[in-house]
């Protein structure tokens, strides 16, 4: 499967780059799902590849490198600036001719997970899917980020969380723990990076959206 044109985005923040995959005419659209990068890598990474086998179910499926990334940096800039740069994003890929369809489901990986549930409500998602939530940072569970998941709870939305059983960012009990029973918790193989269960992580996204569309 070849990589599409980027299409750019301006933000205020400097330009991000869409990676906008569709179904085939022939297949019935289902939505969209729209994810990004972790604050290290980019949308290169083994789960988010594995999840341009959506677009084979309906899905339109859209990887966004985002404005820090596309400019070079090797260190994601402060979340207050990806936010600000997330919602226009998402803006764009909703308006004029090209305009993705719904549902709209926004993710990421791990910062990207952050980003799509602290904005979910902003940008009007319908649900959030979150890869390698980063619960808390390595060793530290007292730093937890369980709020800004709940966010997405309290706006009613689903959650799918999609994490390794070993992640040092918290295991899926951690989550299921801070999240409670509303969401959807997925174990997989793997650690933070999910790059050994990736079969695995397309698999539970297939199972959730089931459940959306």
């Amino acid at each position: 499967m070849s990589t599409p044109k980027p299409r750019t985005i301006d933000t205020p923040h400097g330009p991000a780059r869409a990676y906008v995959e569709r179904p085939p005419r022939a297949t019935p659209a289902r939505g969209s799902v729209v994810v990004s990068h972790g604050a290290g890598g980019g949308i290169d990474a083994a789960d988010l590849v594995a999840l341009r086998a959506l677009v084979d179910d309906g899905w339109t499926y859209v990887r966004v490198e985002q404005p820090w990334r596309v400019a070079g940096r090797k260190v994601a800039t402060p979340p207050k600036t990806l936010d600000a740069a997330w919602i226009p994003i998402i803006a764009a890929l909703r308006e004029g001719r090209w305009a993705i369809p719904g549902p709209l489901v926004t993710g990421g990986r791990s910062a990207g997970a952050r980003v799509a549930c602290r904005t979910a409500a902003e940008v009007g998602a319908d649900a959030v899917l979150a890869l390698s939530f980063p619960l808390h940072p390595p060793g530290k569970p007292d730093k937890s980020r369980a709020f800004e998941a709940q966010e997405v709870l309290q706006a009613g939305l689903p959650l799918c969380v999609i994490q390794g059983r070993r992640d040092p960012f918290g295991d899926p009990g951690e989550v299921r723990a801070a999240l409670g029973p509303a969401p959807t918790i997925a174990p997989v193989t793997g650690d933070h990076s999910l790059a050994r269960g990736a079969d695995e992580v397309l698999a539970a996204a297939r199972d959730w959206l089931a459940t959306i569309s």
